[in-house]
């Protein structure tokens, strides 16, 4: 089996957080990521079939773990060596065309009752993530025993796999996975009819992000915020009502609300009104300073960005008394004419009416990762959107 490796290596995985500051990208040639012929693991247990990926997309956290940069929260919930890539389409041995839901769960982990939020659908809240018939993982791409997307083969649960309509294509399945975090964030944002609402970052997650808002809530003004000449104009297509730069958002913000400007030595500092929601889709501490900044009192920031270690100012928090919180993966979802519906159904509808499979630019073999972990951590200065590896000329050659 041809696969990407990442290995416990603190040399290494400092190596590459110092790499990964000087050039985007870096840390792929000089971290703990290698490529390998390995043999296939064992299966995990019953219900565990193989998947030959056909394509594999590259993520954000995907890079912040190549880079160096991904947060010592997590070190407990990974087990080593585990191989990434967790945005796949890939086929069965029968040639079933398939879509991987990658959060591991109680189901999964054949643990029995399962936890509440499992039992609820809300597979992203899993309180299991490092006990039952697995070694500890997230999802698949983090957790040694299942295997990942970087690879020939892995192993998956049937609950994970989604059958893909003969009307998509390989690149629109592969959308599949992170539009589906975009849904969840923007149901999650409970934004009011009419209301206003903010995106903070035009990279993929944001790009799906504003879709999925155009989709499924119905404000008066969705704003975004773009650095690059690409992101702005897809922003626009997709469903965003005014681009700005994201040193600009607050002016912006203010011209959109028609809000008053608290100046602090002359220059604008922060709003005295603003946004109802600002879904902070980069998750540094600048765009959280940003959030908090513009949203009006009382508002709500949903964090769907991966941050790694931040440092912010939370008085405008307290003082405004501000609503923050996260939105990670999916589950089921409450629309708003009270039904309900899973969120990877919510997402194959979008990617099909919103034709996001044009947002996979370029695609490359495993044995070029080096190439595409660089693309993808510049992406959007390249005007790129997604990147993704592409397997499906490896799929007979490792056919086990």
């Amino acid at each position: 089996m041809k696969a990407l490796e990442f290995h416990r290596n603190i040399p290494r995985f400092a190596a590459a957080r110092i790499a990964g500051g000087l050039t985007p990208g870096g840390g792929a040639s000089v971290g703990p990521l290698h490529l390998a012929d390995t043999d296939s693991p064992e299966s995990p247990g019953e219900n565990w079939v193989v998947v030959r990926p056909r394509l594999a997309g590259i993520c954000g956290s995907d890079l912040a773990t190549v880079n160096g940069k991904s947060a010592r929260y997590f070190e407990p919930l990974v087990s080593f060596p585990f191989i990434p890539g967790h945005e796949v389409v890939g086929d069965l041995d029968d040639d079933t065309r398939v879509v991987l839901e990658p959060v591991l769960g109680c189901i999964s982990r054949n643990i029995d009752p399962t936890c509440g939020p499992c039992a609820d659908g809300r597979l992203g809240n899993c309180e299991h993530v490092t006990f039952g018939e697995l070694e500890p993982g997230i999802q698949t791409g983090s957790c040694h025993d299942t295997g990942g997307g970087w690879a020939t083969s892995f192993y998956a649960h049937t609950s994970q796999l989604h059958p893909v309509p003969d009307d998509l294509s390989d690149e629109a399945a592969v959308i599949v996975e992170p539009a589906a975090c975009g849904v969840h964030a923007a149901l999650m944002a409970g934004v009011p009819d009419n209301g206003t609402v903010v995106v903070l970052g035009s990279g993929t997650l944001g790009l799906l992000t504003i879709a999925a808002l155009r989709a499924h809530t119905t404000p008066r003004t969705i704003l975004a915020t773009a650095r690059y000449p690409e992101q702005r104009l897809m922003a626009a297509e997709l469903g965003a009502d005014l681009v700005t730069a994201p040193d600009e958002v607050r002016r912006a913000v203010r011209r959109m609300t028609g809000t008053r400007a608290v100046n602090k030595g002359g220059d604008l500092d922060r709003l005295s009104g603003g946004a109802d929601v600002v879904i902070d889709c980069v998750g540094s501490s600048e765009s959280l300073t940003d959030a908090m900044a513009i949203t009006r009192p009382r508002g709500r920031i949903v964090l769907v960005g991966m941050p790694a270690t931040v440092s912010v100012e939370l008085t405008p928090l307290w003082h405004r008394e501000l609503e923050l919180v996260g939105a990670y993966t999916y589950g089921i979802e409450t629309l708003s004419d009270g039904s309900s519906s899973r969120t990877f159904d919510l997402a194959f509808d979008l990617v099909r009416t919103a034709d996001l499979g044009r947002l996979v630019t370029a695609t490359y073999p495993l044995d070029r990762y080096r190439d595409a972990i660089q693309h993808a951590s510049a992406a959007g200065r390249r005007g790129a959107v997604k990147i993704a590896f592409d397997l499906r000329s490896e799929k007979e050659r490792y056919r086990q």
